[in-house]
């Protein structure tokens, strides 16, 4: 982890965020693999996923890797944030960022409606962004950059949301 800045993961703990990502969905994935990722997409929040073995395992992993530095409270709820929703990803499409999945060109037909876009951008904190973000991925079909994703949850502060309201494909007559 990068000791200047909290909302940055090291390359290292992004290298193992992947190499998890790819055993998990991997078509020879073992029986533990593919229990940890159904254990994973059923954890309904924060909590629910910090208290799971297979989390609590790839954490461990991700801190080793970091040079065993200590992380802050808010730096493993976002590490539980991205583990949770990576679960949920289904294909990994390195140059698609979630505001991009979540729109159209020219913004029609969205995934993911204007309405649902804002209140996801208003997340209070990180839990609530979560829970959204695990109602957004199933709208999308799971299909958004690994990396993406992890950097932006992370990091999730407001020049990523910024650049989320500039990336996002805004209808020219929303209907909500």
């Amino acid at each position: 982890m990068s000791t200047h800045n909290p909302y940055e993961l090291s390359t290292a703990a992004k290298a193992e965020l992947c190499k998890w990502w790819g055993t998990i969905h991997s078509e020879t994935a073992s029986g533990q693999a593919r229990a940890d990722r159904a254990i994973l997409r059923r954890a309904s929040d924060l909590n629910a996923v910090a208290c799971t073995p297979a989390y609590q395992r790839l954490y461990r992993r991700i801190v080793a890797a970091s040079d065993g530095v200590h992380w802050n409270s808010f730096q493993q709820d976002r590490m539980a944030a991205v583990v949770g929703l990576l679960a949920h990803v289904k294909e990994d499409k390195e140059k698609i960022s979630l505001p991009e999945a979540m729109s159209c060109e020219g913004g029609k037909d969205n995934p993911v409606s204007p309405l649902r876009f804002r209140r996801l951008l208003d997340a209070p904190d990180t839990n609530a962004l979560f829970i959204s973000l695990r109602r957004t991925l199933p709208l999308i079909g799971g299909v958004v950059g690994v990396l993406s994703l992890t950097n932006d949850v992370f990091g999730w502060n407001e020049h990523v949301q910024r650049r989320w309201a500039y990336d996002y494909q805004w209808p020219d007559n929303p209907k909500n």
